[in-house]
């Protein structure tokens, strides 16, 4: 499912129109981004999580020589973390 997609379903579900549908879409991604952003954890109870997972700088190898050692650089990556409820619904 795409973004148009979801955006017909939360209109059709809702009652709102699809530009409505899609304000609120894009405000609530944007709510989303923001946080994470800021580094705050995002809690929807039942749903699911959102927070930013810090990776420490390591070493790897050049998939193309393995026999190269490169340094990769510290990052942060955004995670999803699935609640209960989802899960039990994905799992039904």
């Amino acid at each position: 499912m795409n973004k148009p997609e979801i955006i017909a379903n939360i209109s059709e579900k809702s009652g709102l129109s699809k530009k409505d549908a899609e304000k609120a879409m894009t405000a609530f991604l944007e709510t989303i981004e923001e946080a994470l952003i800021a580094e705050e954890k995002i809690q929807l109870v039942g749903f699911g999580s959102f927070a930013v997972k810090h990776r420490k700088a390591r070493k790897g190898r050049n998939p193309r020589n393995p026999e190269q050692v490169i340094e990769i650089p510290a990052s942060k990556a955004p995670v999803f973390k699935a609640g209960k409820t989802l899960k039990d619904k994905v799992n039904k």
